[in-house]
């Protein structure tokens, strides 16, 4: 399948989630050139469609597609709010061995690639549907089935907090120089309106 093929028959489908995910899942194999869940584990118990999960809140879901030490995808009918299927997601990782993405889509519009690795900070890849002609934007997905490294986060949790924590301490320090700046102005202008004063005469 061509991203071209691909584009014109997904983009903006009105199919519902349950009646879609597994076909715009295989047509995305195709475009892609990797294998589906159903090529390769026949078992299911490291790559397969609607696999069963815990949830951290207690009670049990299903994701959509599990690649063990790969991903966690979930799908959702066009238009849907990507950000409460992330939720959901989250909600399934700690069942599903915390996989390095968290992946979740939309039938029509969009794929958004979550980075979940520990103590790295969050990164999202979006991609748009209409946007698979970009060879760069169809990398990032082959780097999700097949090197999720490659989308690791440079930069780790601790880092980001000290390059927070420094940007906040240089800001202090330029408004405390500001404020004496400004006090020392108005101390000047002051002293120099009191010594213009001439005493009362009576």
């Amino acid at each position: 399948m061509t991203p071209h093929e691909f584009i014109t028959k997904w983009s903006n489908s009105k199919l519902k989630e349950r009646s879609a995910a597994q076909s715009h899942f295989n047509d995305l194999c195709q475009l892609l050139g990797e294998p589906s869940p159903t090529d390769v584990d026949r078992d299911g118990e490291d790559y397969a469609f609607e696999v069963g999960a815990t949830k951290t809140t207690g009670g049990r879901g299903f994701a959509d597609v599990f690649k063990r030490g790969y991903f966690g995808w979930e799908y959702k009918g066009t238009h849907a709010n990507l950000d409460t299927a992330f939720a959901q997601l989250q909600r399934y990782a700690v069942a599903l061995d915390n996989p390095p993405l968290l992946i979740v889509s939309d039938i029509g519009t969009t794929i958004r690639i979550h980075t979940n690795w520990t103590n790295s900070v969050s990164k999202t890849y979006e991609i748009a549907i209409a946007d698979l002609e970009d060879a760069d934007k169809r990398q990032w997905l082959k780097d999700a089935f097949n090197d999720p490294e490659r989308l690791r986060p440079k930069k780790t949790r601790q880092e980001l907090t000290e390059e927070v924590a420094g940007e906040v301490a240089a800001d202090s320090d330029e408004a405390g120089h500001a404020f004496q700046d400004e006090a020392g102005h108005l101390f000047r202008f002051h002293s120099g309106r009191r010594s213009d004063l001439k005493p009362a005469t009576s």
